[in-house]
Formats: C-alpha cells, sequence, structure tokens
C-alpha cells in the first residue's frame, strides 16, 4: 500500500494547519481543499489567504483545487481531516468540528478505493479509533480495516514561523496497521524535508501531540509563578533569566500571557482524558490554572501602581502572539476584561487583527488611529514587530503626563525613554 503521483487527496478544513499542507501536497499529488466557509474558499481562489501562512504568490502558482462542496471530494484515495479541536465554556474537549468533519468524510467514501482518513487535529488517546472510526462505520454503513482504514499524523504548525513550516519539520505518522502506516510515510515524505518518524501506533501519535503543549504550557507556567513572587521581592523576571540562562541546560521560557489554539487548549484535552480514566492531573491543572490567571494578575499590577486610579488605558496587541492575524483563544482579553472591571476606559489596537474578528470574538472595536492619542496607561501586551519599530518620541508620546508605560514582553528593555515611567514583569 504504497503512495501514488495519481493518488486523489483531500484535505478538510483550510485554515492554519489545512493551507499549507495541501499546497505542500498538491506539489506532488492530485489534492482538493474543502472548507465548508464558503467566504474563505472564495477568497482563497483570489488569491487572498487571511492567515498569512501562505503567500500570494505561493498559492496563485498552486495547483490545489478548492471547494466548499463537500460532494466534490466524493472517491478519493486519502482524507485529511485538519479541522480546530476547541474547548467548550467549562473548558471541556469540543469534539463537534472532528465529529462534524467525520460525518461528512463518512458520506464521501468509496469503498472500492479502500481510503484512508487521516487526522491531524490535536485530541486526547483515543478518538480516532474509539470515536471516529466507529462513527465512520455508522453513517457510511462500511467497515474499517476492509472499506477504509485509519491514520493520524499530528500537526505541528505555528502561526507565524518561517523557519518551522510544514515542508521542514519532522512529520510524526501512525496507521492502523503497516501497510497503512507505510502508506502515509509515502505521501507526507514528499512534503518534508525533515523526515518521517512511525509512532508505534496511532493511540501513541495522538499522546505525543497532546503533550507536546502541555509540556510548554507548564513550563511557561512555573515562569509565570515566579514572576509573581519575585514581584513581590521587587526583582525583575528578565534580570533573572538573563541570569539564570547562561547555565547550558536552563530552558529560557518566558513569562506572559499563554493563549492560542494549542498551548492554552491542549492540555484540557489530556487532563480530561486523565480524569476519565480515574486520574487527576494535578500538575496539569495546575499550570493551566496558573496561566489562566496571568492577565487578570498583571492587570491588577498596573492598576496598585497607578494608586489603584481608574484612567485611559491603551492595550497593544490582541492577537494571541506576536506578528499573526490568529484572535484564537487570545489571553490578552483576560488583561483587558479585569482593566474595565477596574474601571478603566480601555482602547484595543492591533496592527494585524481583523476589526470583524475582534468585534465577533470578543465584542472589541479596535481602534485604527488609537497610536495617535495619550493614555494614562499603556500597557504593550504583544510584541508585534510594528511595536518594536516605534521610535523612542512616538513611545513616549503615549503616555499622558503621569502616565504609565507597561512593556510585558520586554521589548523595550533597551530604549532609555526618558520621561516615561515605566513598569515590566
Amino acid at each position: 500500500m504504497s503512495a501514488r503521483s495519481s493518488e486523489r487527496i483531500v484535505v478538510v478544513g483550510l485554515g492554519y494547519v489545512g493551507l499549507p499542507l495541501a499546497v505542500a501536497l498538491a506539489r506532488s499529488f492530485d489534492v482538493t481543499g474543502l472548507d465548508i466557509d464558503a467566504g474563505r474558499v472564495e477568497q482563497l481562489k483570489q488569491g487572498i489567504d487571511r492567515t498569512n501562512e501562505v503567500a500570494p504568490d505561493v498559492l496563485a502558482a498552486s495547483a490545489l483545487k478548492l471547494t466548499s462542496r463537500p460532494e466534490e471530494g466524493r472517491g478519493a484515495d486519502v482524507y485529511i481531516v485538519t479541522v480546530p479541536t476547541p474547548v467548550d465554556a467549562d473548558n471541556r474537549p469540543d469534539l463537534g468540528p472532528v465529529i462534524s468533519a467525520t460525518r461528512s468524510v463518512a458520506g464521501l467514501i468509496d469503498p472500492e478505493r479502500a481510503p484512508v482518513i487521516v487526522y491531524e487535529s490535536t485530541v486526547y488517546p483515543g478518538v480516532t479509533e474509539e470515536i471516529c472510526g466507529p462513527l465512520i462505520e455508522q453513517v457510511s454503513g462500511l467497515v474499517r480495516g476492509r472499506d477504509f482504514f485509519l491514520g493520524y499524523s499530528p500537526e505541528r504548525i505555528n502561526p507565524g514561523d518561517r523557519e518551522h513550516t510544514v515542508d521542514r519539520i519532522v512529520k510524526v505518522i501512525a496507521g492502523e496497521n503497516e501497510e497503512v502506516t507505510e502508506r502515509l510515510a509515502a505521501i507526507y515524505g514528499a512534503v518534508t524535508s525533515a523526515g518521517i518518524f512511525r509512532a508505534r501506533s496511532i493511540k501513541t501519535a495522538e499522546a505525543a501531540k497532546v503533550i507536546e503543549n502541555a509540556q510548554r504550557d507548564i513550563n511557561i507556567a512555573f515562569i509565570n509563578e515566579i514572576t509573581q513572587i519575585f514581584a513581590k521581592l521587587d526583582i525583575s523576571i528578565w534580570d533573572v533569566l538573563e541570569a539564570a540562562g547562561t547555565k547550558w541546560n536552563f530552558l529560557k521560557f518566558q513569562p506572559g500571557l499563554v493563549g492560542g489554539h494549542c498551548i492554552g487548549v491542549d492540555p484540557y484535552y489530556l487532563s480530561f482524558r486523565a480524569q476519565q480514566l480515574g486520574i487527576e492531573p494535578n500538575v496539569i491543572l495546575s499550570g493551566r490554572a496558573t496561566n489562566d490567571r496571568m492577565g487578570a494578575w498583571i492587570a491588577d499590577q498596573l492598576h496598585a501602581r497607578r494608586g489603584g486610579l481608574p484612567g485611559s488605558a491603551l492595550v497593544m496587541g490582541l492577537t494571541f502572539k506576536e506578528n499573526v492575524p490568529d484572535l484564537r483563544n487570545s489571553r490578552v482579553i483576560d488583561l483587558i476584561r479585569r482593566l474595565q472591571a477596574l474601571g478603566h476606559d480601555v482602547t484595543v489596537h492591533d496592527p494585524h487583527a481583523d476589526p470583524a474578528e475582534a468585534r465577533h470574538e470578543y465584542g472589541l472595536e479596535l481602534a485604527a488611529d488609537a497610536l495617535d492619542r495619550r493614555y494614562d496607561l499603556v500597557a504593550v501586551a504583544v510584541p508585534h514587530a510594528a511595536y518594536g519599530q516605534l521610535a523612542d518620541e512616538s513611545l513616549a508620546e503615549l503616555a499622558a503626563e503621569g502616565g504609565l508605560l507597561a512593556d510585558l514582553k520586554n521589548l523595550y528593555a533597551d530604549r532609555s525613554l526618558a520621561g516615561v515611567e515605566r513598569w515590566s514583569l
């Protein structure tokens, strides 16, 4: 069961993960990109990728076929599901998008082709074989292992990262049997130059993915916790990290607001599965709680620094990380909401975020002219390159007389900014 250049592949979901993967696969295979968002598909057909993961010229030159009509994906040899896996309001796994995509794929299978259905979405161990496989059988009336096969290859896309792109990262793969695994090795091997790792089982591959981000979350939580401890001692965490970082095996994590579609979500998938098994995941949930509280803690520090006096406040940056338009699960909102609760009149600016999306996701109006005014409090929450390029004079003019400039990511550590009161973690 080896890959063929004539093999027809359908990538389901054309977001931050699916689109770069589909474009890369289309260099070697017949690929259709399917997304239920007709507006998204139309934009892509026009060469516009609002995620900024694929350059317009690359998108225009790609042989990738695009559609929002599921029936156009009927009878493929391989289906790759790359839909989001969020959590609900109670931080429990929301498998709705995966289940919906699975139902759609189930209706497209041609049993004579015995396709492989590969999941890239981050899930807890067992979802692919215990939930998705039986659902496909139920909807299609087909038999797994005869009419279709399952595989898993965890996504490792890092939004905005131009170094660790899909064609330069090691791809973990697993099939339900050796033949499927080798077929996936041939397919993904045609995409990446970094090599393939064959996981022992689908559950192993699912587990590997979910701990990658849980590990980062816990490490950052430690840094956030000691940041709060050192703040009580009037010690800068940045000075501490600089000194500690001189040791060869010190892990150089930084404090901050931990959100996004992976690090701020995946630990809840792992903890949910642990609790199903009767194990209380104390370390995982403790780390997540520390990071979830960080935005409110920062707001309280800034409020106290201003003597408990509310005023006009500018929050610079809303996306979950620098230099990307991705607003999913951004924890900057925690800082904003807490400042508002403390009585501050908050203005929000972000050069990358889509105003309509900010309005839809958080009910916030982004102020395009926000950098032309002065504020009692200026909080640089996301270190976008555009903010780093602001001149000293422009930065100084943002703070009103007696105002405070809060540099959460130490972006302006080397700036003098004379006459401006500054605060950092």
